[in-house]
């Protein structure tokens, strides 16, 4: 997010010594992406960032796949991922290319004895269920049903959760995921007809920090592996930073949808993008108001994209026979449309209670042993007359 933000105690240059009261030094780490052309941070610590004292092993978390290349329509009754009660163990990969991987995750756990970093993606992860704490070493943030949050990767965090009862859909993107530059001015800044603006988005606050020597376990996953590795301080350690590279959250509801005379087609939902793909965020709102107008969207080809949609609440208007929590998979290369009956019934309706999330990739999606266990084969065939 091309957004500053500072918390926190920091010296008044950067790169110049920065002492504790006692004279000891504080230590400055930069927390940049894309190599020093990205977004980046600069904090400052308590004691070192870089002491580790074991590796202890490390496990595979390798998405198995069932359907390489794909041409299928799929529903995914994603309410029916079991809950598992460790938050990463609760994560089950169902689509996934080399650029992203879609989960689905219901932890029942509220807390781990562990913190997590993920230093292979920028995790995107949009609450269903539940209410809690995402704290993170560069400051904490509460969250609540419709929330995105947004972790860049390599941010050290861990999820708090009030209670057991609690659903995840989880974008893991190799590649850093930004706000829409068609929303966005040469400055970065969100223009005026975007259908969200910086106030509605919240950055971290409470930063936790804690000047302690033990052993202090994280989980790190790198190339699809994740590694236990014990470091000797805390890593909530930070006594202050200040730059663009921090975990954020928005919400679905503050998302102001765009509107017309006729149907809009799917770019003015738009939430989120990578190089890779784009998220949209379908909202209550007006349908169009052309007297001759057709609410429901025209069939169209998905000839250079993946369209996955996660049906979140309400009654979805284009689709029979859809709930909260599952997913549709309609891949490149064949067209896709309403239901039967979906377009007829949406004339002369005005508005829609809709609320769901859409991932578009540009590579194909491959679908997991995971997915299999929750899909609906017969999908495909709920076109026909």
């Amino acid at each position: 997010m091309p957004l500053y933000h500072k918390l926190g105690k920091i010296p008044h240059k950067r790169h110049i010594q920065f002492r504790k009261p006692n004279g000891d030094f504080y230590y400055e780490q930069l927390f940049g992406t894309v190599g020093f052309d990205g977004m980046s941070s600069n904090m400052y610590h308590e004691q070192r960032p870089t002491q580790v004292k074991e590796i202890k092993g490390s496990y595979s978390v390798a998405p198995k796949i069932a359907r390489a290349n794909n041409i299928q329509s799929y529903r995914l009754r994603g309410f029916q991922v079991p809950k598992t009660a460790d938050f990463l163990e609760s994560r089950k990969a169902v689509l996934t290319n080399s650029d992203l991987t879609i989960v689905l995750a219901a932890p029942s756990d509220k807390t781990q004895d562990y913190f997590y970093k993920n230093t292979d993606a920028d995790e995107l992860i949009f609450i269903h269920r539940g209410t809690g704490k995402l704290r993170t070493i560069l400051g904490n943030l509460d969250f609540k049903y419709g929330d995105y949050l947004l972790i860049p990767r390599g941010i050290i965090y861990k999820i708090d959760f009030d209670t057991d009862d609690n659903r995840l859909f989880i974008v893991e993107s190799r590649r850093p995921i930004y706000t829409p530059k068609r929303y966005r001015n040469w400055f970065g800044q969100l223009l005026e007809h975007s259908p969200f603006c910086e106030r509605d988005i919240r950055r971290p606050e409470e930063l936790e920090t804690y000047d302690e020597k033990g052993d202090f376990l994280i989980k790190v996953r790198k190339q699809d592996e994740i590694f236990d590795m014990v470091y000797a301080s805390h890593p909530f350690d930070v006594v202050g930073y200040d730059g663009y590279n921090f975990p954020y959250a928005f919400s679905i509801h503050d998302f102001e949808p765009i509107t017309g005379r006729i149907h809009q087609p799917p770019p003015v939902h738009q939430t989120f993008e990578s190089d890779a793909f784009v998220v949209c965020s379908f909202v209550p709102r007006l349908y169009d108001y052309h007297p001759e107008s057709v609410p429901a969207p025209y069939n169209h080809s998905n000839i250079d994209s993946d369209e996955v949609l996660y049906y979140v609440d309400g009654d979805f208007m284009s689709r029979n026979d859809i709930e909260a929590g599952h997913i549709s998979l309609h891949p490149a290369g064949i067209p896709h449309g309403p239901h039967p009956g979906a377009m007829e019934r949406s004339i002369g309706k005005v508005d829609t209670q809709e609320l769901a999330v859409m991932v578009d990739t540009f590579k194909p999606l491959m679908v997991t042993e995971e997915a299999m266990k929750i899909a609906d084969e017969q999908y495909y065939q709920s076109w026909l007359d």
